[in-house]
């Protein structure tokens, strides 16, 4: 018996709320602070690369087709390559500021994947609306990261990607398999949950 893709959705959703309140405690009180206890600057670099990890086995087992194993395969790749580039980055292993640039890749691939791999239109039901919904977010939510690598020292530029990761995590949580949008449900969606 396998859970309901709602339920890994809000699995992934508490490791993707971690990783944003980590970005936004960094951003509130600086990276010197973050950075007193050792562990911390490889926390959520850790987190991210081990979501990326897990993305494996829901590729393997929770998928019902080819485009939703591309979607899970992709997203898998791009979120080690991101945490991987930061572990490297925060630990001095990678020097190149040019590494940061992984993060608007992942963020552009995830939301790419998201709206891809959704063959629903918008309001067919609440997790077609949240597919589209996060996909757009991401898409347009890379050009925060971007501009980080331009400005790594902007608080303004990292407290947005943080919210950017929390209001994701957000919309995660709010996912059912088949319920309503805005009071409206396609027929040909089925019966809706509570």
């Amino acid at each position: 018996m396998l859970p309901h893709a709602e339920m890994v959705h809000w699995l992934f959703a508490t490791g993707i709320l971690f990783v944003g309140l980590c970005l936004l405690c960094e951003a509130i009180v600086g990276q010197e602070v973050w950075r007193a206890r050792p562990w911390r600057k490889y926390l959520w670099p850790g987190v991210a690369f081990g979501m990326g990890v897990l993305l494996w086995p829901v590729m393997a087992f929770f998928t019902n087709s080819s485009i939703h194993m591309y979607a899970h395969g992709s997203w898998a790749e791009v979120l080690m390559l991101a945490g991987g580039a930061e572990l490297g980055l925060v630990h001095g292993r990678l020097t190149s500021p040019l590494w940061r640039l992984t993060w608007p890749l992942a963020f552009a691939v995830t939301g790419t994947a998201f709206i891809v791999h959704e063959q629903n239109s918008w309001l067919f039901a609440r997790s077609a609306f949240l597919h589209h919904l996060i996909g757009w977010t991401f898409v347009i939510g890379a050009l925060v990261p971007l501009a980080l690598v331009l400005r790594p020292r902007s608080v303004v530029l990292q407290a947005c990607m943080a919210l950017t990761i929390v209001s994701v995590a957000t919309m995660l949580y709010t996912d059912r398999d088949v319920a309503p949008v805005f009071d409206h449900l396609s027929p040909l969606a089925g019966a809706p949950h509570r």
